[in-house]
């Protein structure tokens, strides 16, 4: 800045639905520099998409559907005057036409998971009947991919990161990305109070349950059952795009 005092490191972790990407929010949240937002781009999303999702509505008329007027805010000042801002985003929000030179000014980190366990989570919890197919794009998977290489393109490479390392082992992957973003690792991001969040989505109280009764990051444990054939063909579909940033994800 102009006057001297240090710009505030303004990270973006894209996701996808199903991803811990709140449990990886409430690590930046409960350190003592940071404030969060959690998906500021939902309402234009359902505005612009109509899907009816859990809360579309109170979504929309509590959010800001205008993503041009979001990423001003995005860009603007911190909340609070803090000197980090963790903005968990999901990738699928980044719909066509939408300009997104803006992300290059933002520290990004993209938040992978084996697109298995993701289908498997969604199709039992964010659609109401099962047999109707998720979409690769409706899991972020493809997104990703054109963030990343999108990204590295311009120089500005994001780390990747695997739901799987950082449930085994968050404190090399944390410190990973701090020292990526160029702050001091603190352990308070390993462990957090039980319960909800002021900064949580007006949708926590449908999808949060897990999250609100979590304490930390837990290890690993593979969910994924059998899955509708339409599911099934999404996983295969997504396994080239989540296997190529997989190659790419910070070592543990």
């Amino acid at each position: 800045m102009k006057d001297g005092t240090k710009e505030p490191v303004r990270i973006a972790g894209w996701s996808g639905p199903r991803n811990i990407s709140t449990a990886f929010m409430r690590a930046w949240e409960n350190r003592e520099d940071t404030v969060v937002v959690d998906e500021p781009l939902y309402a234009h999303y359902l505005a612009a998409t109509g899907l009816d999702h859990v809360d579309a509505d109170k979504v929309i008329a509590e959010g800001e559907p205008d993503w041009r007027a979001m990423v001003d805010r995005l860009l603007g000042p911190v909340p609070g005057g803090h000197p980090v801002y963790y903005q968990k985003h999901m990738a699928h929000h980044l719909l066509p036409g939408m300009d997104r030179s803006w992300i290059k000014e933002l520290t990004n980190v993209i938040l992978i998971r084996d697109p298995r366990q993701v289908v498997a989570s969604y199709v039992r919890t964010a659609i109401k009947n099962a047999e109707l197919a998720v979409t690769p794009e409706d899991i972020g998977v493809p997104q990703q991919v054109t963030l990343f290489d999108e990204l590295t393109e311009i120089g500005a490479r994001p780390p990747v990161v695997d739901a799987m390392d950082l449930l085994n082992e968050p404190e090399t992957v944390l410190r990973a990305l701090c020292d990526h973003a160029g702050i001091e690792f603190t352990d308070r991001m390993l462990s957090w109070p039980p319960g909800p969040r002021p900064t949580d989505g007006v949708w926590g109280a449908s999808c949060y349950d897990r999250v609100w009764k979590s304490t930390g990051f837990e290890p690993y444990r593979p969910r994924a059952g059998e899955l509708p054939a339409g599911a099934e063909r999404t996983v295969n579909a997504c396994l080239p795009h989540y296997e190529y940033l997989l190659e790419n994800r910070i070592k543990v």
